[in-house]
Protein backbone atom coordinates (compact mmCIF):
# COMPACT_ATOMS: atom_id res chain seq x y z
CA UNK A 1 0.00 0.00 0.00
CA UNK A 2 1.19 3.51 -0.87
CA UNK A 3 -0.15 6.76 0.54
CA UNK A 4 -0.24 10.47 -0.30
CA UNK A 5 -1.94 13.30 1.58
CA UNK A 6 -5.19 12.67 -0.34
CA UNK A 7 -4.86 9.09 -1.61
CA UNK A 8 -4.38 5.49 -0.70
CA UNK A 9 -2.98 3.30 -3.47
CA UNK A 10 -3.65 -0.37 -2.79
CA UNK A 11 -4.07 -3.62 -4.67
CA UNK A 12 -7.40 -4.16 -6.38
CA UNK A 13 -9.81 -6.47 -4.54
CA UNK A 14 -12.86 -8.46 -5.63
CA UNK A 15 -15.00 -6.08 -3.55
CA UNK A 16 -13.98 -3.22 -5.88
CA UNK A 17 -15.91 -4.67 -8.85
CA UNK A 18 -19.01 -2.47 -8.42
CA UNK A 19 -16.94 0.70 -8.06
CA UNK A 20 -14.77 -0.29 -11.00
CA UNK A 21 -17.87 -0.87 -13.14
CA UNK A 22 -19.35 2.48 -12.05
CA UNK A 23 -16.37 4.38 -13.49
CA UNK A 24 -15.07 2.05 -16.23
CA UNK A 25 -18.51 1.76 -17.87
CA UNK A 26 -18.28 5.40 -18.99
CA UNK A 27 -17.57 5.76 -22.72
CA UNK A 28 -15.33 8.72 -21.83
CA UNK A 29 -12.81 6.61 -19.85
CA UNK A 30 -11.70 3.31 -21.41
CA UNK A 31 -11.86 4.12 -25.12
CA UNK A 32 -9.61 7.17 -24.62
CA UNK A 33 -7.05 4.81 -23.04
CA UNK A 34 -7.47 2.05 -25.63
CA UNK A 35 -9.81 -0.37 -23.87
CA UNK A 36 -13.56 -0.99 -24.16
CA UNK A 37 -16.15 0.15 -21.65
CA UNK A 38 -16.97 -2.38 -18.98
CA UNK A 39 -20.30 -4.05 -19.64
CA UNK A 40 -21.22 -5.41 -16.20
CA UNK A 41 -20.01 -5.83 -12.63
CA UNK A 42 -19.02 -9.38 -13.61
CA UNK A 43 -16.94 -8.00 -16.50
CA UNK A 44 -15.23 -5.61 -14.07
CA UNK A 45 -14.51 -8.49 -11.66
CA UNK A 46 -12.89 -10.42 -14.52
CA UNK A 47 -10.75 -7.36 -15.34
CA UNK A 48 -9.67 -7.19 -11.69
CA UNK A 49 -8.54 -10.83 -11.94
CA UNK A 50 -6.98 -10.70 -15.41
CA UNK A 51 -5.52 -7.17 -15.70
CA UNK A 52 -5.63 -5.19 -12.48
CA UNK A 53 -4.06 -7.97 -10.40
CA UNK A 54 -0.73 -7.43 -12.19
CA UNK A 55 2.30 -6.49 -10.07
CA UNK A 56 2.64 -2.77 -9.31
CA UNK A 57 -1.00 -2.06 -10.26
CA UNK A 58 -2.96 -0.08 -7.70
CA UNK A 59 -6.52 1.06 -7.07
CA UNK A 60 -6.63 4.84 -6.59
CA UNK A 61 -8.71 5.46 -3.45
CA UNK A 62 -9.27 9.08 -2.39
CA UNK A 63 -9.30 9.20 1.41
CA UNK A 64 -12.33 11.51 1.31
CA UNK A 65 -14.29 8.99 -0.80
CA UNK A 66 -13.14 5.64 0.62
CA UNK A 67 -13.48 3.54 -2.54
CA UNK A 68 -11.58 2.95 -5.78
CA UNK A 69 -12.15 5.61 -8.44
CA UNK A 70 -9.28 4.84 -10.82
CA UNK A 71 -6.07 2.93 -11.34
CA UNK A 72 -2.36 3.57 -11.67
CA UNK A 73 0.35 1.08 -12.45
CA UNK A 74 3.90 0.44 -13.54
CA UNK A 75 4.63 -2.25 -16.09
CA UNK A 76 8.29 -3.16 -15.76
CA UNK A 77 10.42 -4.54 -18.59
CA UNK A 78 8.69 -7.20 -20.66
CA UNK A 79 5.34 -6.46 -18.98
CA UNK A 80 5.31 -3.12 -20.81
CA UNK A 81 3.59 -2.46 -24.13
CA UNK A 82 6.82 -0.83 -25.36
CA UNK A 83 9.26 -3.81 -25.27
CA UNK A 84 11.41 -2.30 -22.54
CA UNK A 85 14.47 -3.72 -20.77
CA UNK A 86 14.11 -4.69 -17.11
CA UNK A 87 15.70 -1.38 -16.04
CA UNK A 88 12.74 0.56 -17.47
CA UNK A 89 9.02 0.72 -16.91
CA UNK A 90 5.82 2.12 -18.39
CA UNK A 91 3.35 4.17 -16.37
CA UNK A 92 -0.37 3.73 -17.01
CA UNK A 93 -3.38 5.34 -15.35
CA UNK A 94 -7.05 6.28 -15.60
CA UNK A 95 -9.63 7.84 -13.31
CA UNK A 96 -13.42 8.06 -13.27
CA UNK A 97 -15.05 11.14 -14.85
CA UNK A 98 -16.34 12.65 -11.55
CA UNK A 99 -12.71 12.92 -10.40
CA UNK A 100 -11.25 14.55 -13.52
CA UNK A 101 -9.43 17.82 -13.01
CA UNK A 102 -8.66 17.33 -9.31
CA UNK A 103 -4.97 16.45 -9.71
CA UNK A 104 -5.46 12.95 -8.28
CA UNK A 105 -3.74 11.05 -11.10
CA UNK A 106 -0.65 13.29 -11.13
CA UNK A 107 -0.49 12.81 -7.34
CA UNK A 108 -0.80 9.03 -7.66
CA UNK A 109 1.66 8.94 -10.56
CA UNK A 110 4.32 10.84 -8.61
CA UNK A 111 4.18 8.19 -5.86
CA UNK A 112 4.65 5.45 -8.44
CA UNK A 113 7.52 7.34 -10.06
CA UNK A 114 9.23 7.54 -6.68
CA UNK A 115 8.62 3.83 -6.13
CA UNK A 116 9.92 2.99 -9.60
CA UNK A 117 13.09 5.01 -9.30
CA UNK A 118 13.91 4.55 -5.59
CA UNK A 119 12.58 1.11 -4.70
CA UNK A 120 12.50 -0.77 -8.00
CA UNK A 121 15.75 0.76 -9.27
CA UNK A 122 14.38 1.81 -12.66
CA UNK A 123 16.53 4.09 -14.81
CA UNK A 124 13.73 5.37 -17.07
CA UNK A 125 9.94 5.38 -17.05
CA UNK A 126 7.89 5.79 -20.21
CA UNK A 127 4.29 6.86 -20.70
CA UNK A 128 2.06 7.21 -23.75
CA UNK A 129 -1.23 8.74 -24.75
CA UNK A 130 -3.39 8.39 -27.83
CA UNK A 131 -4.06 11.30 -30.17
CA UNK A 132 -6.74 13.55 -28.69
CA UNK A 133 -6.33 12.43 -25.06
CA UNK A 134 -5.21 15.84 -23.84
CA UNK A 135 -5.95 15.00 -20.20
CA UNK A 136 -3.40 12.20 -20.29
CA UNK A 137 -0.87 14.42 -22.08
CA UNK A 138 -1.31 17.03 -19.34
CA UNK A 139 -0.73 14.45 -16.56
CA UNK A 140 2.55 13.51 -18.21
CA UNK A 141 3.63 17.15 -18.42
CA UNK A 142 2.78 17.76 -14.77
CA UNK A 143 4.90 14.75 -13.79
CA UNK A 144 7.94 15.90 -15.77
CA UNK A 145 7.75 13.53 -18.73
CA UNK A 146 9.35 14.75 -21.97
CA UNK A 147 7.98 13.91 -25.42
CA UNK A 148 10.20 11.42 -27.29
CA UNK A 149 8.41 10.06 -30.36
CA UNK A 150 5.10 9.21 -32.04
CA UNK A 151 3.98 5.75 -33.14
CA UNK A 152 1.51 5.53 -36.03
CA UNK A 153 -1.03 2.75 -36.60
CA UNK A 154 -0.74 1.29 -33.09
CA UNK A 155 -3.21 -1.58 -32.87
CA UNK A 156 -5.88 -1.28 -30.19
CA UNK A 157 -7.04 -4.85 -30.57
CA UNK A 158 -9.72 -4.63 -27.88
CA UNK A 159 -11.35 -1.79 -29.85
CA UNK A 160 -10.57 -3.27 -33.29
CA UNK A 161 -8.83 -0.13 -34.53
CA UNK A 162 -5.42 1.49 -34.94
CA UNK A 163 -4.36 4.80 -33.38
CA UNK A 164 -1.54 7.29 -33.16
CA UNK A 165 0.28 7.18 -29.83
CA UNK A 166 2.64 9.81 -28.45
CA UNK A 167 5.40 8.47 -26.18
CA UNK A 168 7.24 10.43 -23.50
CA UNK A 169 9.78 9.46 -20.89
CA UNK A 170 11.31 10.52 -17.61
CA UNK A 171 14.81 9.42 -16.66
CA UNK A 172 15.89 8.82 -13.11
CA UNK A 173 18.45 11.65 -13.48
CA UNK A 174 15.80 14.14 -14.65
CA UNK A 175 13.44 13.02 -11.90
CA UNK A 176 16.15 13.60 -9.27
CA UNK A 177 16.87 17.05 -10.75
CA UNK A 178 13.16 17.91 -10.51
CA UNK A 179 13.39 17.14 -6.79
CA UNK A 180 16.40 19.44 -6.47
CA UNK A 181 18.83 16.56 -6.00
CA UNK A 182 22.10 16.16 -7.93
Amino acid sequence: MLETPRLILRPWEDGDAEDLYRYASSPLVGPAAGWPVHTSVENSLEIIHSVLSAPETYAVVPKAVGHAVGSVGLMVGAASNLSLPDTQGELGYWIGVPYWGQGLIPEASRVLLRRGFEELGLEEIWCGYFDGNEKSRRVQEKCGFVYCYTREHVPCSMLDEARTEHISSLTRADWLRSLGEP
